[in-house]
């Protein structure tokens, strides 16, 4: 009752939701403040954390997080007691326009529903407003230096998390982009950090904890799908796995298993630290039932 009251809320005071989404280490936050600006947006929701003018106002970093597995429940307010945190600021806080950064659709999408938001209105993927050019090196960084950026003053990262700041960026804008009508120079301060899952050095994952992280997946994604066997080998551009699947009959695949396999990959790259070249879905059978997951 209270989390439909709380929509309703949110609905009469006219909040719009945008939402802007793209693959682990395109830039995301990076590009946050320049969409912020573009359409008027107080708010950014960014890995567990709620900043209003470049300031942390509520949550807490999925960067500090030393597993994968935490890492990727603070991103999606798993935690009672810190989506509440969140959700009172939210009411708190006078504002008509909130953005979330996510790695997938589905993702903002789950968001937006555990801060109880109104249907997102718009979604900007980062390659609307980012170059090929741009993404493959935002890419390159991650993968080779494990960089990330949050879309605040490194000051207000220091406070909190200053065992995971490594540099911070200035940005000088003019009115050299279409979106920014002002013509005085804009500065927005972002912060570069190394999280806790993402340290230099090889990262190996035993098959008994990848299979964990997959099953994680694929119950945030989809709770109807069934894994039955994880594959799983490495060479020298990541990781290959296999999943052997079940899927109830009826369930419609195509579109919903690719979006799956984007969701697998993405996740696993940001938040376990490891680099997956390939998944390799195998539908095994379908049946009306139930099975038991590995």
């Amino acid at each position: 009752m209270k989390r439909i009251f709380n929509h309703i809320q949110f609905l009469l005071k006219g909040i719009k939701v945008f939402a802007l989404v793209g693959r682990s280490g395109t830039g995301k936050s990076f590009r946050a403040k320049l969409v912020a600006q573009k359409y008027g947006i107080e708010l950014i929701i960014d890995d567990g954390l709620l900043i209003h003018d470049q300031k942390i106002i509520a949550g807490k970093s999925a960067k500090k997080e030393k597993a994968y597995l935490g890492a990727i429940k603070t991103a999606l307010f798993d935690d009672h007691e810190h989506r509440a945190e969140v959700l009172s600021a939210l009411h708190e806080t006078k504002f008509k326009r909130i953005l979330l950064i996510g790695t997938s659709e589905r993702m903002v999408e789950k968001i937006c529903k555990r801060l109880r938001l109104p249907s997102i209105s718009k979604m900007i993927k980062i390659e609307d407003i980012a170059t090929t050019d741009e993404i493959e090196t935002a890419i390159r960084s991650r993968k080779i230096e494990g960089k990330h950026i949050i879309p605040v003053p490194s000051v207000e990262i220091a406070r909190n998390y200053s065992h995971i700041v490594y540099d911070s960026v200035k940005i000088f804008l003019k009115n050299k982009l279409p979106f920014l009508t002002s013509s005085r120079q804009q500065v927005f301060e972002k912060t570069v950090v190394r999280p806790e899952f993402s340290k230099r050095g090889r990262v190996s994952i035993s098959k008994a904890a990848l299979t964990q992280m997959v099953l994680h997946c694929a119950e945030e994604y989809d709770s109807t799908i069934t894994l039955k066997k994880v594959h799983a080998r490495i060479d020298s551009h990541g990781y290959i796995l296999t999943l052997h699947i079940h899927v109830p009959y009826g369930v419609q695949l195509s579109g919903n298993l690719h979006g799956f396999q984007e969701y697998l990959i993405d996740n696993l790259e940001r938040y376990a630290g490891i680099m997956i070249q390939k998944v390799n879905v195998i539908i095994e059978d379908f049946s009306s039932r139930e099975m038991r997951r590995i």
